[in-house]
């Protein structure tokens, strides 16, 4: 019988000082922190699913390539922040400030913007969806699509699908705008085959996308 104690996930802070951090690449899914500085650190290619930060200061924080899913940012700073690839999904941004902060091809999805405070968007670097987009996909693609879901790992980072199971378009949109609907079905079939380990963004099926482009493969 295995007694090995849980890892426990993500950070658990309460009024402490973590500036000029380097998060990055981390797991931060189920964060539990409060009144917490985090200034000038790095949060690219994060997960924040279901992670709450209330009352955090994050001050020039970049953010690029994360992704926020089902967190509570209730009272949050991110004034002069850097959002870049950045996804935010059935967010808390409740008296979130948002001053000075800066937005580049950023998604909030399901996500009521209204009651952040000076949250600046230019149409032309962010997309705003009050519910999930349907693309009308080709019978190739959903089925690659489908077949890289079948991954361990792919299924468990759950980065192409829903909550209930189904087709997670927004991801499928960020491939597409990436990559040709070829090598996107090419490329999926060997995500399906060739990862073998945890992973925590989409970003890093984009990566491998990129790597099997260079080698030829797609």
């Amino acid at each position: 019988m295995n007694n090995k104690p849980k890892t426990e996930i993500g950070l658990k802070y309460n009024k402490a000082i973590k500036m000029n951090k380097n998060f990055m690449y981390q797991d931060l899914k189920r964060s539990n922190c409060y009144n917490t500085y985090f200034s000038n650190s790095n949060f690219n290619f994060t997960s924040l699913r279901g992670a709450h930060f209330k009352s955090c200061n994050f001050y020039g924080c970049t953010f690029k390539s994360s992704e926020i899913i089902g967190a509570n940012l209730k009272k949050s700073k991110f004034k002069n922040a850097k959002f870049e690839n950045t996804v935010f999904e059935s967010t808390n941004l409740d008296d979130v400030d948002f001053s000075g902060a800066k937005f580049k091809n950023v998604i909030f999805l399901n996500t009521d913007i209204s009651k952040s405070k000076n949250l600046n968007i230019d149409s032309s670097k962010v997309k705003i969806f009050k519910e999930m987009p349907v693309i009308e996909l080709s019978e190739r693609l959903e089925c690659a699509i489908k077949s890289a879901m079948e991954n361990e790992f792919v299924k468990k980072s759950r980065t192409l699908d829903t909550k209930d199971g189904g087709i997670n378009f927004v991801s499928i949109m960020i491939l597409l705008e990436n990559f040709k609907e070829k090598q996107l079905i090419d490329g999926l079939m060997l995500i399906g085959e060739r990862i073998d380990k945890e992973f925590c963004t989409l970003s890093y099926i984009i990566k491998n996308l990129e790597i099997y482009k260079s080698q030829g493969l797609l």
